[in-house]
C-alpha cells in the first residue's frame, strides 16, 4: 500500500529596502527567489508545491505591514490559496516583532506553516515558535541600533554644518548634497529682512511679498507666518540648525549678522509697541482724503518742537496765499484722524449701514450673510488699535471717499463697494494681528 502525501501549497514570499540594483536582470529578489524555490523542490516528496504567483516587494521597508506584496499573500491566505510561506530569511517577513506577531494569527487561523530556508524551522513547533521570537527579537535589536546609528550620523553631520536633506530654505537650492545660493531668490531674502527693517510690519510686508508672487519652495504663497519663520532662519547667518542648537554651517550666509542683529531686536518688541513706534513714523492717515469748506485739499506736515513731533494738516490755500485765507487753515492730525476713526466706528454699528454692506458683500459671494457682515464690521472696531499704520491707512482709504471740514465740524463720505469689500476680506481672514 503506498502513503499519499497531502498536497501542500507554497508560496515565496521576497523584499529588498531599498531599490538599489532593482533594475539588473538578476538582483536581490531573484535570488531569494532562487533559493526558496529549491528548498520547496527538495521538499517535494513531502508534498510541497510551489504556487507561481510572484509576492515580491522591492525597494520596501519591513518596518511596514503595508507592502502591496504582502498584502497580496495575506488575501490568499485568507481565502484558503497558500497552506506554506517560504522566505529566505525571517526579517524579509518582519523585523518589528509586534508586526510578526500579527502575521502568526493570521497565519494560525488559516493552518498555514511559516518557514526560513535559512534558518531551519517552522512556526508549528514550539521549539520553532521559540526560535522564531528569538530570531525576531535580534531583527528588531538590529533595526533599533540601526536606527540609533543613522540618528547618531546626522547629528553628528548637522554639527559639522552639513546639510542632511529636506527642503531647502527660500533662496537656497541643493547641489551634491550641499546648500547654494539661488541667487534670485536670495536676493529676495535680503530684501524681505531690509523690507521688515523699514516697517516692522509682517502683515503689511505679506501684502508687499504677495504682489511680487513671491512663493516657496513648495509652490505656496509667502504668507505672513511663512516671513516670520523666515526671519527667524538661522540658516541664513550661515548656520545649521539640529534640535535647537545653532552650529556653523558650510554654505554661505545671505544676511549679515548686523541686520540679524537688527531685524532681532524689533521681533523682541510687541506688536502694540512696533505698531505705536510705526504710526509715528507713517503719520499720514488722511493723506488725500481732507477737504476745506472752500474745497482746496489738506497737506500733511510736522514740526519738531523740544524734541517732541507735532503733526497737522494745512490747507493749500493757506499754503498758497498764507494765513487767514481760509476760515480752517490748519487742524492738529491726532484729533483730525481720531474724530474720523470715531465715526467711522460709529457707521460700523448702523443697520442700515451692516444692511448695505451685505448687499455689496452678497454681490461677489452669495454665501455671505447679513450676520457674517454684522460680525465681521465688529472685529474691526476692537483690532482697530492693533494694526499698523500702512494698514489703517489703507482700510480708510478703502472705505472713505473724502472727508470734508468747516467751521461746524466735519463730514465722512464713504464708498459703501468699500464696506463690502471690507466684509469679505474680514471673513477671508486677510485683515488680523498688528504684527
Amino acid at each position: 500500500m503506498t502513503d499519499v502525501k497531502i498536497k501542500r501549497r507554497c508560496a515565496v514570499y521576497t523584499r529588498k529596502s531599498s531599490e538599489e540594483g532593482l533594475d539588473q536582470e538578476f538582483n536581490s529578489l531573484h535570488a531569494q527567489r532562487e533559493a526558496c524555490e529549491a528548498y520547496i523542490a527538495s521538499q517535494r516528496s513531502e508534498g510541497w508545491v510551489l504556487v507561481r504567483d510572484r509576492y515580491d516587494d522591492g525597494g520596501i521597508s519591513g518596518g511596514t505591514l503595508d507592502r502591496p506584496g504582502l498584502q497580496r499573500l495575506l488575501e490568499d491566505i485568507e481565502d484558503g490559496l497558500v497552506d506554506v510561506v517560504v522566505v529566505y530569511k525571517i526579517d524579509r517577513l518582519s523585523r518589528s516583532l509586534a508586526d510578526f506577531a500579527k502575521l502568526v494569527e493570521v497565519f494560525d487561523r488559516n493552518g498555514v506553516t511559516f518557514v526560513s530556508v535559512t534558518q531551519s524551522f517552522n512556526t508549528t513547533t514550539s521549539m520553532g515558535r521559540l526560535t522564531l521570537n528569538i530570531l525576531l527579537s535580534f531583527a528588531q535589536f538590529e533595526r533599533e541600533v540601526t536606527a540609533e546609528r543613522i540618528r547618531d550620523k546626522v547629528a553628528a553631520s548637522r554639527k559639522k554644518g552639513m546639510w542632511m536633506g529636506g527642503v531647502p530654505p527660500y533662496g537656497y537650492r541643493v547641489e551634491n548634497r550641499k546648500l547654494v545660493l539661488d541667487d534670485e531668490r536670495a536676493e529676495h531674502v535680503r530684501w524681505i529682512f531690509e523690507r521688515f527693517l523699514e516697517i516692522g510690519s509682517g502683515t503689511e510686508l505679506a501684502r508687499e511679498v504677495a504682489m511680487r508672487n513671491m512663493r516657496t519652495p513648495r509652490g505656496n504663497s509667502v504668507d505672513k507666518k511663512h516671513i516670520y519663520r523666515m526671519l527667524n532662519n538661522r540658516t541664513y547667518i550661515g548656520e545649521a540648525i539640529h534640535k535647537g542648537s545653532s552650529y556653523p554651517g558650510e554654505h554661505d550666509a545671505i544676511i549679515d549678522r548686523k541686520t540679524w542683529d537688527r531685524v532681532h531686536i524689533i521681533l523682541q518688541e510687541s506688536p502694540r509697541r512696533r505698531a505705536a513706534r510705526s504710526r509715528a513714523n507713517t503719520p499720514a492717515l488722511l493723506k488725500g482724503l481732507l477737504y476745506g469748506p472752500d474745497g482746496a485739499a489738506f497737506s500733511a506736515t510736522h514740526t519738531r518742537r523740544e524734541g517732541r513731533l507735532y503733526r497737522y494738516y494745512v490747507s493749500q490755500t493757506v499754503l498758497n496765499h498764507g494765513a487767514g485765507s481760509c476760515p480752517v487753515g490748519r487742524v492738529p492730525a491726532g484729533k483730525i484722524e481720531a474724530a474720523v476713526i470715531d465715526q467711522l466706528r460709529v457707521v460700523f454699528r448702523q443697520p442700515e449701514i451692516i444692511a448695505g454692506t451685505w448687499k455689496v458683500a452678497r454681490a461677489h459671494a452669495d454665501d455671505i450673510t447679513e450676520a457674517n457682515a454684522r460680525a465681521a464690521l465688529q472685529q474691526l472696531d476692537p483690532l482697530w488699535d492693533e494694526l499698523f499704520p500702512a494698514e489703517q491707512a489703507r482700510i480708510v482709504t478703502l472705505l472713505v471717499e473724502r472727508v470734508d471740514i468747516g467751521t461746524g465740524g466735519l463730514n465722512v463720505r464713504l464708498r459703501v463697494d468699500g464696506l463690502g469689500g471690507l466684509a469679505r476680506e474680514m471673513l477671508a481672514g486677510g485683515i488680523g494681528e498688528a504684527a
